[in-house]
């Protein structure tokens, strides 16, 4: 069973809210802090985290102050440690450092690292029976079994940030599954929805990266130009809200207004609508059960004036088809898919191979890949270092 939170199992208090943040200086610990700062009296950062920005982790501590900070680039560990050492706080580097501040007493943790990075410290925060926001989509592509089980053993609660499950868990009855038809996942199409399908093999990375709803990092633009984003989502929604992939759909919703749909057994659908700004899932995952104000544009339908919505064009996006056919295959695959992804990606930023090859590598890998059990932790791990030496090898023979 699934241990994503339900109202009955948070108490509140008065008191404030320990928040620890890991990827505090990305996209999501930016919007995360945006919110907190807004309710200075309601949330209290013990836990900061960062992997290369260690200015801006400096800055965000000075501000803050946490009583732990950990920078996973050691080469800055120093200048960190020199910084903050008049404040009191303690410094921690490298992997291991970025793990150990997981671990800091917190009441809620906000898992934002981006990437197969964020999988083992986003595991050792469930491991600790508190609360996750969980952002890292990696944890539960990967480790999808092994995470849940983590939560169950550990009574940890999943609050999902990702805006399209942060919509779903808001208006999904999880104590009625048996009652829902499916779940649609929206998604905006992404920077290419319209470029002619003959033009994608010239794509740049800054055509790739210019997200017309979002704002987010690289990797997470890309994977919206190639739709692989929606694909991670859909296996995530698979684990977080126990449904099989049957029942899981994808429709184009270019204004991203409407971030997913439950459909009910009755005809009734439920959907969550807001504007395109992830301080509003962010807010909703600090302050559950309850709700806060936050400072962002509110909805106004007349002013939009029509919604639009699509199927999705397979040919333009084979990446959803791909993240399909993994999470059908085993997490074997799963591991393979996210591996080979996030090597092609980052080859296609470095501008080493066309826009399209990161779909076809990541398939070619795929096809290799063997279903071999995964049972531990060690397996994931030794899983995704196969994959992604098959997939640099892949890449290399093209």
């Amino acid at each position: 069973m699934p241990q994503t939170a339900r109202a009955s199992s948070i108490h509140l208090t008065t008191a404030p809210r320990r928040v620890s943040i890991l990827g505090a200086t990305g996209s999501i610990g930016e919007s995360s802090l945006r919110v907190i700062s807004q309710h200075p009296n309601r949330f209290h950062i013990t836990a900061l985290t960062a992997q290369n920005n260690a200015e801006k982790l400096i800055a965000l501590a000075q501000q803050f102050r946490p009583s732990v900070v950990a920078i996973g680039n050691e080469t800055y560990a120093t200048a960190v440690r020199d910084a903050l050492k008049p404040l009191n706080i303690r410094v921690l580097a490298g992997a291991s450092g970025i793990e150990e501040a997981a671990c800091a007493p917190t009441d809620i943790t906000i898992a934002a690292i981006v990437g197969s990075a964020g999988l083992l410290p986003t595991l050792r925060a469930m491991e600790q029976g508190n609360a996750v926001a969980l952002a890292n989509k990696e944890s539960l592509v990967c480790a999808g079994e092994l995470a849940m089980k983590l939560c169950a053993t550990h009574g940890t609660k999943l609050l999902p940030v990702d805006s399209e499950h942060n919509a779903i868990f808001q208006v999904l009855a999880l104590e009625h599954r048996e009652q829902v038809e499916k779940i649609t996942l929206t998604a905006s199409g992404g920077p290419l929805l319209r470029r002619p399908l003959e033009t994608m093999d010239t794509v740049t990375p800054e055509e790739a990266v210019n997200h017309p709803r979002w704002s987010m990092g690289a990797k997470i633009s890309v994977d919206s130009a190639t739709m692989m984003n929606k694909g991670l989502e859909l296996i995530e929604a698979h684990y977080l809200f126990d449904m099989p992939a049957s029942k899981l759909d994808v429709l184009v919703h270019p204004e991203s207004i409407i971030h997913s749909l439950v459909h009910y057994a009755d005809g009734s659908v439920l959907a969550q609508l807001g504007m395109p700004d992830m301080a509003i899932p962010i807010a909703y995952a600090l302050s559950w059960p309850n709700r806060i104000a936050v400072a962002t544009p509110r909805l106004n339908l007349a002013e939009i004036g029509r919604l639009n919505f699509e199927p999705l064009e397979d040919a333009r996006f084979p990446a959803l088809g791909l993240a399909r056919a993994a999470l059908s295959a085993g997490p074997a695959h799963l591991i393979a898919l996210n591996a080979a992804n996030e090597v092609s990606v980052a080859q296609f930023l470095a501008r080493e191979i066309p826009f399209t090859a990161i779909a076809s590598t990541v398939e070619q890998v795929l096809d290799s890949t063997k279903n071999t059990a995964i049972a531990t932790i060690d397996d994931v791990l030794a899983a995704d270092q196969e994959a992604r030496r098959r997939t640099e090898e892949t890449l290399w023979n093209c």
